[in-house]
């Protein structure tokens, strides 16, 4: 194709190609991604959308909940109307990897207002070549809000210019449907009221609308929620858990020097520096490209406060890239404009390329880069892929501000006929960056959920509890803390099935869902607090009283249809095995017995007792002798006993007593006295 012929092309049509471009390309990548591994953030979002395309409401684990942005979900809804949750999951990232790269459209309309077509439409595929297209594999807000805040900029920046009533109220609008996305983009109102204050002060009288509608809107959910009886701070929703932390005034002043000099990193420095020179010169810029900077500062840095000082608190203590990579674009546009304006390089210019290289260095790497960078910081992963062939931990510092200088001193001398050479190594920079995101061998993107499906199933078909017993039964889920929390997340996420999730006394929380605490009762092991339901999915170490109909060998999973309350077949109660209407005192859950075994049974009129024994070699070098009642057997070193004795009733109970000798402690560790393995116990009336 000939440059005329180029050249004749439309930018919408180059704009369209973009959009397609990357959404194909997000799609084959989103592809690599077999199973949720944010968690439990995609779990949340999946629950709800499943709940509104199934009812129109929105609940998780079928428990009303409003305290997350709907927004996002109901995108999604349409993907899970199929009813293959496996399939459905494919669908919502088509849509995901369709949603986030429509944001290069509000990022070249942004950049057409102040800069050439060309530049505009590098913008635009700058905007949607950032490493963290990633999450159009994973279930998370995102996606939608990526476009969302370039849409609210976009509006922001008119109103600057023209401030009539109409685009207040729209910009103000978007805030909401940004705020209902995502609870963040409450650090969007403070940013737009005060960009009109670095815009223009004298002309504050014209913003009026947006002031007086910030203020009426501020003292109507106030009164709303004080009338309910709650703080203010409750119409964050789930977030509002963050406004109770202490923060320290110096730790978030730190965290925000890391988050800034990060977003320095993640741009790729020289956008970073042409912001940073625009904005030192804002008052020389004629008013369309001083309403972008004004706006583009405002919101860069009330976004990043609020990231930063959440991140401060001692249970983040990361960088939350990715909940401000959102503003990247911004900067992408003013290195347009800075091109567009002839690169002009005073000393303010060679003071920001200076500061913005140097800035690079205030990052603690060493510190960071670690397994929260795989779903938090996506520009550290190129840095610990180069760490693990090129360079060590202790140099990627030095390493990293080489670069930036180096990108620096390209921003200073590159000739003006050669200036889109920044946007290329941009490019380029993001190329590689993805190219590690995918294969990092601590757990890329891919190899995060491949593990993530294997920690919860290895079964070939992942929605494996939906074909057996169909995807409108009721399973319930008893977790025991004893395996991954993928077994029941993965399980949960892929079987609509799955449904109540319980949780013994003396075990964890799986995490912070809707979850039921069961007790168990002492005498028919009924699980108190259970409502009914007609199948059990459970681990095996947890003994269903049930009739097992499917399992996940290697994840050790049981799918039991159960007839009645939940019940177990056997549970511990202190030292006590207790399986029904059977007591066993003085045996261990690894099945090693002490030095005395008592077997009781209630409701019992005599049979019999069959037990199996195994000796350890490791623990007894000889023979080991049982004695129960008036039996008595040898079990030799490594060896298998089968001992059966006759029960006699007396007052409807049954009773035997097993006598081991001689036992040891292992030691090592383990203080306990040991004798015999009782492999099996069966009672024959």
């Amino acid at each position: 194709m000939t440059r005329a012929r180029v050249r004749a092309i439309p930018a919408w049509a180059w704009l369209i190609g973009i959009v397609a471009v990357s959404a194909a390309a997000q799609y084959g990548l989103g592809r690599r991604m077999v199973a949720p591994w944010i968690m439990v953030d995609e779990l949340l979002y999946s629950e709800l959308a499943k709940s509104f395309a199934a009812t129109g409401h929105f609940a998780v684990r079928g428990v009303p909940d409003n305290g997350l942005g709907f927004v996002y979900p109901v995108l999604i809804a349409p993907a899970f109307r199929i009813a293959s949750v496996p399939d459905a999951y494919a669908v919502a990232k088509t849509i995901n990897a369709a949603l986030m790269s429509l944001a290069a459209v509000p990022a070249y309309l942004l950049a057409r207002r102040i800069v050439r077509p060309g530049l505009a439409l590098v913008v635009a595929a700058l905007t949607v070549a950032v490493p963290s297209m990633l999450y159009t594999g994973t279930l998370m807000t995102e996606n939608a809000f990526y476009p969302l805040f370039l849409w609210v900029v976009v509006v922001l920046v008119a109103i600057l210019e023209r401030p009539s009533w109409w685009n207040q109220v729209l910009v103000l609008g978007l805030c909401g449907v940004a705020f209902l996305t995502r609870a963040q983009a409450i650090a969007l109102v403070p940013a737009v009221l005060t960009a009109p204050l670095l815009y223009h002060r004298a002309r504050l009288r014209a913003y009026g609308w947006l002031y007086v509608l910030t203020g009426l809107g501020v003292a109507a959910v106030v009164g709303y929620e004080l009338a309910r009886g709650r703080s203010f701070d409750a119409a964050l929703g789930a977030y509002s858990a963050a406004t109770d932390v202490h923060y320290d005034a110096a730790t978030a002043l730190r965290w925000t020097v890391y988050h800034v000099a990060e977003l320095d990193l993640y741009v790729g420095v020289a956008p970073f520096a042409a912001l940073l020179y625009l904005a030192l010169t804002i008052r020389s810029l004629w008013n369309r490209e001083r309403a972008f900077v004004a706006a583009a500062v405002s919101l860069t840095t009330w976004l990043v406060l609020e990231v930063a000082i959440f991140a401060s608190a001692p249970s983040v203590s990361r960088i939350e890239e990715r909940n401000m990579f959102y503003v990247a674009p911004l900067f992408f546009v003013a290195l347009a404009l800075w091109i567009e304006r002839g690169l002009p390089r005073p000393p303010l210019a060679a003071a920001s390329a200076v500061v913005s290289a140097a800035l690079v260095g205030a990052i603690p790497f060493a510190g960071l880069i670690n397994q929260n960078a795989r779903s938090d910081t996506l520009a550290f992963l190129p840095w610990w892929t180069l760490q693990d062939s090129v360079i060590s931990l202790d140099q990627v510092a030095s390493v990293a501000v080489l670069g930036a200088a180096g990108v620096g001193v390209l921003f200073m001398l590159v000739p003006t006929r050669w200036a889109l050479t920044l946007p290329a190594v941009i490019l380029a920079w993001f190329a590689f960056s993805a190219w590690s995101i995918e294969t990092n061998e601590h757990g890329g993107a891919h190899a995060a959920s491949v593990g993530a499906l294997y920690g919860g199933i290895t079964r070939r078909d992942r929605d494996w509890i939906d074909r057996a017993v169909g995807q409108h039964a009721n399973v319930a889920f008893v977790w025991s803390s004893r395996k991954d929390k993928n077994t029941l997340w993965q399980n949960e996420f892929f079987n609509r099935s799955v449904r109540d999730v319980y949780y013994f006394d003396d075990a964890r929380s799986p995490g912070n869902l809707p979850e039921t605490k069961v007790a168990i009762d002492s005498r028919e092991g009924e699980l108190t607090g259970a409502r009914r339901a007609s199948y059990v999915l459970t681990d095996d170490t947890v003994r269903i009283a049930g009739t097992e109909i499917g399992r996940d060998k290697v994840k050790g999973m049981i799918l039991y249809r159960v007839d009645g309350p939940l019940r177990l077949a056997e549970w511990w109660e202190g030292a006590t095995l207790r399986r029904g209407t059977e007591a066993i005192r003085g045996l261990y859950p690894d099945t090693w017995s002490g030095p005395m075994v008592t077997y009781t049974r209630r409701d019992c009129e005599g049979g019999s007792l069959t037990v199996l024994l195994e000796s350890d070699p490791s623990l007894i070098g000889g023979p080991q002798t049982v004695t129960a009642g008036k039996q008595r057997v040898e079990v030799p070193p490594g060896g298998r006993v089968e001992l059966t004795v006759p029960l006699q009733a007396a007052g409807g109970e049954c009773t035997m007593q097993f006598t081991v000798s001689p036992t040891a402690v292992p030691g090592g560790g383990d203080t306990r006295l040991l004798g015999v393995h009782f492999t099996r116990i069966d009672f024959h009336a």
